[in-house]
């Protein structure tokens, strides 16, 4: 079975940024309000961090409940496990998520300074250096025949499609503008010449744009 990488659910404003400038403890989206970025995941039946039961269903719902078939490790940058930049000061940081992270598989943080990996509930963080090639074999290798997820942040999305490695892409663009910060494109049609798209408008107001390698 061929192992995947793939982009899931990651969210961009009308202007191609994943995050705004400023990230901090307090705002890990820095200037973006991610109230308004991802309202359309938190508004269905399965949200991203734990299903409420009482949201709404269709095609938004579809997505955030296809988030986790068949991943087996994921892939994030540092920016998106936490704040913190440069040398690590300590290592008592272990990420925005609580003592149970909502991956449930292996997690690879790339990053410039490594720190020793550790364990919360079912998920182990490894900081690793390196070329995004040899970071996706590490993946690969940890997810036992699944797939790998590349869970972002954009520059760390960038990285991977320009060195061609990405195999299918969801993202999600919602209705608003950041005007700075951390950016996946300036225009889809960027990836048309190695992906084909589909492109799919919610009801909730985002348009979901779909790829797959050509």
């Amino acid at each position: 079975m061929t192992q995947l990488l793939r982009v899931q659910n990651f969210t961009v404003s009308s202007d191609g940024f994943g995050a705004g400038e400023g990230q901090s403890l307090e705002r890990p989206f820095g200037h973006a309000d991610p109230g308004k970025l991802l309202a359309w995941a938190f508004a269905t039946d399965h949200p991203p961090v734990g299903p409420s039961g009482r949201g709404s269903r269709g095609l938004d719902d579809y997505f955030t409940r296809d988030y986790a078939r068949n991943i087996g490790a994921e892939i994030m940058g540092r920016n998106k496990f936490g704040p913190q930049r440069g040398p690590w000061q300590d290592h008592t940081w272990r990420g925005w998520w609580g003592d149970e992270p909502p991956f449930q598989t292996p997690v690879f943080v790339m990053t410039h300074h490594e720190r020793p990996s550790f364990t919360l509930s079912d998920t182990t963080f490894h900081f690793v250096g390196g070329e995004p090639a040899a970071v996706l074999a590490r993946a690969k290798e940890a997810a036992q025949g699944r797939d790998v997820r590349l869970g972002g942040g954009a520059t760390v999305i960038r990285r991977f499609l320009d060195a061609g490695l990405v195999d299918t892409l969801h993202v999600v663009v919602a209705p608003t503008k950041l005007g700075s910060g951390a950016r996946l494109w300036e225009s889809p049609d960027e990836l048309l010449d190695r992906f084909h798209q589909d492109v799919v408008p919610s009801p909730s107001g985002v348009t979901h744009h779909l790829f797959w390698r050509k």
